[in-house]
């Protein structure tokens, strides 16, 4: 990736979201994830060395594969993808500053087995599925609040920072905007519990998330794009 190419689309990324985070509040942060699941370690290097900071990947493999290619450079590693069972001790060994996808009660009482076993910690977002889609990962936002309380009650190596769903699949902005709005409302009853982040928004409807209360964005595209 040309540096030109990648400081072009990180700066069209922040103009942009600061518009949408100003509509809400001065005091509104948005933290930008660049998912770079479908890129390369030199495509990340080049984006770090213009500015983006924090990258995520949706498999455990890739992480490992890019974390190591890259360790010279203090990237804040996300997992971003559904985690399977059988590749938790190998996320553990990996220590990613935040796991967003926290999709079950059952996944969390085994991760935090595995973490107790390891004497390790590890940063989590609960993912919903705000959408009520069959295809999407997360627990049904009815149960939400229930199972964020147990989780911080039985699972005490994991700490929760929060929320995550993925905006529904459809063309109508209502609606994606209803699955939105409804993880936030969710958010705001566990912010008394510790919750920081909300995490909404890719890179079709990062600016629509961020109107309904997103602070923490996951784009792939708009930053690797033309790469």
């Amino acid at each position: 990736m040309e540096k030109t190419t990648a400081t072009r689309n990180l700066n069209s990324l922040i103009t942009k979201v600061e518009a949408a985070r100003l509509k809400i509040s001065e005091y509104h942060i948005v933290k930008i994830i660049g998912i770079s699941k479908y890129s390369t370690a030199e495509d990340i290097k080049t984006l770090y060395e213009v500015g983006q900071r924090a990258f995520g990947e949706n498999k455990v493999q890739d992480l490992k594969d890019k974390m190591q290619t890259l360790d010279e450079f203090p990237i804040e590693w996300h997992f971003v993808g559904t985690l399977q069972k059988n590749k938790i001790n190998n996320l553990i060994d990996l220590n990613p500053t935040l796991v967003h996808s926290l999709d079950s009660l059952d996944l969390a009482i085994e991760l935090n087995k595995k973490l107790e076993a390891k004497n390790k910690k590890m940063s989590c977002l609960l993912q919903i599925n705000s959408a009520f889609e069959d295809t999407k990962s997360g627990v049904d936002p009815k149960e939400a609040v229930d199972i964020y309380k147990k989780i911080i009650n039985l699972c005490p190596n994991i700490i929760l920072k929060g929320v995550m769903s993925i905006g529904a699949n459809v063309e109508d902005e209502d609606i994606i905007k209803k699955s939105f709005q409804l993880t936030k409302k969710i958010y705001e009853e566990l912010v008394p519990l510790g919750a920081r982040y909300c995490s909404m928004g890719m890179s079709n409807d990062f600016e629509l998330a961020i109107a309904c209360g997103s602070n923490l964005i996951r784009v792939g595209s708009t930053l690797f794009k033309n790469l």
